[in-house]
């Protein structure tokens, strides 16, 4: 959701009372309730007119709209099971409602990262490597932050070469989470993990901390870094995007955040930048980037980040297109 997005959702919640917006959370992850509720303590003072385009816009949108059932799980289950019997019907429901079960997992997404961190570290990390990849990848890898270089290099490993999760490692997250995932020997094996998910955990951590753990992980296993290689997508890999891509990126993009991002940027990606943008536009950047003072890398890499994740939910919605690792593959 983009920031005129959050203000109009903020607008929306303040409006309905306290009692109603409380209900709205409830259905709500914890990443969307913390960014709706910081947009919601920073409106002090909104105009009238502002918050009447919000209600009637949503009265518009709500009013076409339909329930077609009450309970879309379970006439999923129930329409599944008749039409291919319990045998089959599960093996198909473990794969749709995957995740309906991780209660506990769930819980860990409220806390913050270095209280996860606390709760995992005296953990093996074939356990902790388990339980991070059911979090989001940016919790994962401030997680991550907080392990030493070693504990940090070991959960990777594993997370690289994790081919989804036993019954057996099921037992073991309970024992640690106090019954984080149910169903115990009835559940199937998740497919959780793998390469793809331990580059989008590396992407998050930073350029520094990615050298050091590419470095052990190749020491171990060559061929295993490289997979890794393979499915990471870093800032300078925006180079492979087509012009298209990066005009839709610049429509998505707030102007302080690219400057920022593009401190840190090569001069052939600014240019390929620059190139997507009306001249007038391009000069003004340009402007903006030569008066603005040094910046610290970590505010660099922190606005880096945020593109590249606008970039991979615009590959995500199909409205970008980017070459990944060689000429077959795409994002």
């Amino acid at each position: 959701m983009d920031e005129a997005g959050l203000q109009d959702s903020a607008i929306l919640l303040m409006s309905l009372g306290e009692e109603d917006a409380a209900e709205v959370f409830k259905h709500l992850s914890p990443k969307e309730v913390q960014r709706l509720g910081e947009t919601m303590a920073k409106m002090k003072v909104i105009p009238r007119d502002r918050v009447e385009d919000v209600l009637k816009r949503f009265t518009t949108d709500a009013s076409e709209q339909s329930m077609l059932v009450s309970d879309s799980d379970e006439y999923v289950k129930t329409v599944l099971r008749r039409a291919l019997g319990d045998d089959k019907a599960n093996l198909l429901i473990d794969r749709i409602m995957q995740g309906s079960d991780v209660t506990g997992i769930e819980s860990l997404k409220w806390m913050d990262p270095s209280s996860v961190a606390e709760l995992l570290r005296n953990e093996h990390p074939q356990i902790v490597a388990a339980i991070l990849v059911h979090l989001d990848f940016d919790q994962s890898s401030q997680v991550l932050k907080c392990f030493t270089e070693r504990q940090r290099n070991e959960v990777l490993i594993r997370i690289a070469t994790l081919d989804g999760i036993q019954p057996s490692a099921l037992k073991d997250l309970n024992e640690v989470l106090s019954k984080v995932l149910a169903g115990g020997d009835k559940l199937r094996k998740a497919s959780l993990g793998g390469a793809k998910t331990a580059a989008e955990i590396i992407n998050m951590l930073g350029s520094s901390v990615e050298s050091a753990i590419l470095d052990y992980i190749r020491q171990s296993d060559a061929e295993l870094a490289q997979k890794i290689m393979d499915n990471m997508f870093t800032f300078d890999d925006l180079m492979k995007m087509d012009d298209r891509g990066f005009q839709m990126l610049l429509k998505e993009v707030q102007t302080e955040s690219l400057v920022i991002a593009l401190k840190g940027a090569s001069p052939e990606l600014r240019e390929k930048i620059f190139g997507n943008m009306s001249s007038r536009a391009a000069e003004t950047l340009r402007e903006d980037l030569d008066s603005r003072g040094p910046v610290r890398l970590s505010e660099v890499e922190a606005e880096q980040k945020e593109l590249l994740k606008i970039v991979r939910r615009l590959a995500d919605e199909g409205q970008v297109v980017l070459g990944m690792g060689g000429d077959d593959s795409f994002v």
